[in-house]
């Protein structure tokens, strides 16, 4: 597997700064907005607000990108969203909910079109060969930057404010836009770089429609499992009450840091195993989504400390590893049609985890935790082993394809040919 270069690493460095002020800013503007609002209704509507926006910014991320290019929609985003928590940050004492709400659209929005050009952009910036490993260092240094943000944000906020939780938050969207302005690193790639489909510029409007089965049900899939995650995100609070009412932080605290290492470790399972080619990606894919979700299911049935530890970590693995794997498929189309998948997938993921977050809301005034995290969570192993169904039966078809000399060599397509047309995918 193709190491990644040191400007990769640069850019993923100035990533996991943006990260942790993303994820030190999610506790302050979730304490910050009940603090606006004065309900937890407020709370909700805001979020609701911001998973919306950016469900819509998923279905213009591919145009846009192809508009302006990949580099400057992630620059762009990253002055955005500086500027939104420059403004949190300036009118911290004394903010309406009207600013509030337009904070949260652009963030919303901001983090979307930044995640979507970012992840179509790594098959350029580091070669196919090599995307496997650079995918698993950005969950990497996501993860740690997840520990670190929420880690500091009772110290930050604390010490400093709400202002200063937003500042830094602002800040770290400057570092990644700096690092992007400085290594300039190439998003975009030539438009002969994979083969043209027949018909020229009508095949690639065709792109997107003429999907295949296995490819629509691996985005299909990602959004059922965002559903199911927002069940045990919503009820992992109801059951840390019940299980340690007298330190329900604690246990939140276990259990995110187990997971956090989880997906830590996920980076080194996936480079040692990801060898068997793309069938084997699509297997592992829909495998470790029904192991994530049997874990998440395992963590809400009253397990002791130091198994619920272990439960965590196993579902964080689950978690890094499905989430590799999948953006590496998805990066093996050709890449004009990347950023438009990425869209794609980027609304599918916000609108199932938006609907879940809702639902899981609701059915939790009626049943208990457990029922609805395994209700949710049974949608995504129905799913995965229809994937893994769809797997199986595409597993003999693309051998027919073999002697198109085009289809089996160069570039992106060699990731895409056995499984049929337009077949080539991949957090």
């Amino acid at each position: 597997m193709t190491a990644v270069s040191g400007r990769f690493r640069c850019l993923a460095s100035a990533y996991a700064v943006s990260s942790y002020g993303n994820y030190l800013s999610l506790i302050a503007l979730s304490l910050f907005t009940y603090e606006v609002t004065g309900s937890a209704y407020g709370i909700g509507a805001l979020m609701a607000l911001r998973l919306f926006s950016g469900m819509l910014a998923g279905l213009a991320a591919g145009a846009l990108a192809d508009a302006v290019g990949r580099r400057a929609l992630m620059l762009s985003a990253d002055v955005a969203q500086a500027s939104a928590m420059a403004v949190l940050a300036l009118t911290a004492p004394g903010t309406g909910v009207p600013l509030l709400a337009c904070a949260v659209v652009v963030l919303g929005a901001g983090n979307t079109l930044f995640t979507v050009a970012l992840r179509s952009a790594v098959p350029v910036m580091v070669g196919h060969e090599g995307r496997v490993r650079a995918n698993g260092l950005l969950v990497t240094v996501r993860s740690f930057a997840t520990v670190l943000g929420f880690a500091s944000a009772a110290p930050v906020i604390g010490h400093g404010g709400y202002a200063a939780a937003f500042a830094i938050n602002g800040a770290s969207f400057l570092v990644s836009a700096a690092a992007l302005l400085v290594l300039r690193p190439r998003t975009d790639g030539a438009r002969t770089d994979a083969p043209a489909a027949p018909g020229g510029d009508a095949g690639a409007r065709r792109g997107l429609r003429g999907l295949s089965a296995l490819l629509i049900g691996m985005i299909l899939l990602r959004g059922a499992d965002a559903l199911a995650s927002s069940s045990h995100n919503v009820a992992l609070p109801v059951a840390a009450g019940a299980a340690s009412p007298e330190h329900p932080a604690l246990f939140m605290t276990q259990f995110w840091a187990a997971w956090a290492v989880g997906t830590l470790l996920a980076h080194q399972v996936v480079k040692r195993r990801m060898s068997g080619g793309r069938a084997a990606g699509d297997r592992a894919f829909a495998l470790g989504t029904c192991a994530m979700s049997l874990f998440f299911v395992l963590a809400f049935t009253g397990l002791p400390a130091p198994a619920l530890v272990a439960v965590a970590l196993g579902a964080g693995l689950a978690d890094g590893c499905t989430e590799i794997v999948y953006t590496s498929r998805l990066q093996a189309v050709p890449d004009r049609q990347r950023s438009r998948l990425f869209g794609l997938s980027a609304t599918a993921e916000t609108s199932g985890f938006t609907l879940g977050t809702v639902a899981a809301a609701a059915a939790l005034e009626a049943l208990p935790a457990l029922a609805v995290v395994g209700a949710f969570h049974g949608t995504a192993v129905c799913g995965a082993l229809a994937l893994l169904v769809l797997t199986a039966r595409g597993g003999t078809a693309p051998r027919r394809k073999r002697p198109t000399p085009v289809a089996t060599r160069g570039g992106e397509t060699t990731h895409g040919a056995r499984t049929g047309t337009g077949d080539t995918p991949g957090a």
